[in-house]
């Protein structure tokens, strides 16, 4: 019997990695199908295989049903087809109801067993009635998922502000906690305007650039701080850490100095 190894899979490019087991002899890139709590769908193997003896896990992990077959990835490619179709045909229907709920996208496990339809609302919806006709025309499982304005962004997609295409769409593959905090780390002008996405939250290059600026800001004074230049005793006003700047007031002239051309205590800022 083949040693079980740890099977790292992606269900979508910027996706979220899940785990799973496996005897096959996979490479990255290869696409597999495995069973998960959605159903049946076609994923891809993230990173090499590893040693499920690495890690312990208190949990049994779902084993790979299968290598994709030419016949798993041809019904893949239709079923996004056909999914573009059912979220027309499904805001059709929705708009007979009188529901406060809008679609933003559909997707149809690999068997069609079950079409899981995504939307946001600001409330609580009361969809029964409208479950009982979804099912009677698409003749299978419906799962209407509500989904938060950062989830509606990663799907819909878009530009950011920097000109490239957002951040959840092409970087992160789950989402962790943004804070006001990390704007103010990076002493950025708390215009809520400014620091926020697409999706009308804070923006998740906030977080990605947290921890740069943690570790650069080390490298400078604190601001209020006391510090030498020419000679001289000044305050430090302000910090620009991507150009290597001060702001100090030198004698009330405010200006902006090079980092090397200061004297100061690191382990104080005074």
């Amino acid at each position: 019997m083949e040693e079980l190894k740890l099977a790292s899979v992606k269900f979508k490019s910027a996706g979220k990695v899940y785990y799973f087991s496996t005897d096959l002899e996979l490479e990255k890139g290869e696409r597999v199908v495995v069973e998960t709590v959605r159903g049946v769908e076609l994923g891809e193997i993230s990173q090499e295989l590893m040693s499920i003896e690495e890690f312990n896990l208190d949990t049994e992990l779902k084993p790979i049903s299968r290598r994709a077959t030419p016949k798993d990835i041809e019904d893949y490619e239709k079923n996004l087809i056909d999914a573009k179709e059912a979220l027309i045909t499904c805001r059709d229907i929705v708009s007979r109801y009188e529901v406060d709920m809008q679609l933003t996208n559909c997707e149809f496990t690999l068997d069609k067993a079950k079409v899981i339809f995504m939307y946001t609302s600001d409330e609580r919806v009361d969809f029964r009635e409208l479950l009982k006709e979804l099912a009677t025309v698409f003749r299978c499982r419906i799962e209407l998922r509500q989904i938060g304005p950062r989830d509606k962004a990663k799907v819909v997609g878009g530009i950011g502000t920097c000109g490239l295409p957002l951040c959840c769409t092409s970087l992160f593959g789950e989402f962790n906690g943004v804070s006001i905090n990390m704007a103010k780390n990076q002493m950025l002008a708390i215009n809520i305007e400014k620091i926020s996405g697409a999706c009308g939250r804070l923006m998740c290059c906030l977080k990605y650039e947290d921890e740069v600026y943690t570790i650069e800001k080390q490298r400078f004074p604190k601001i209020g701080s006391r510090v030498k230049y020419e000679g001289k005793d000044v305050k430090v006003l302000g910090l620009n850490v991507i150009n290597d700047l001060i702001k100090i007031d030198n004698n009330g002239a405010i200006i902006f100095v090079g980092l090397d051309e200061i004297t100061f205590n690191l382990s104080g800022g005074k």
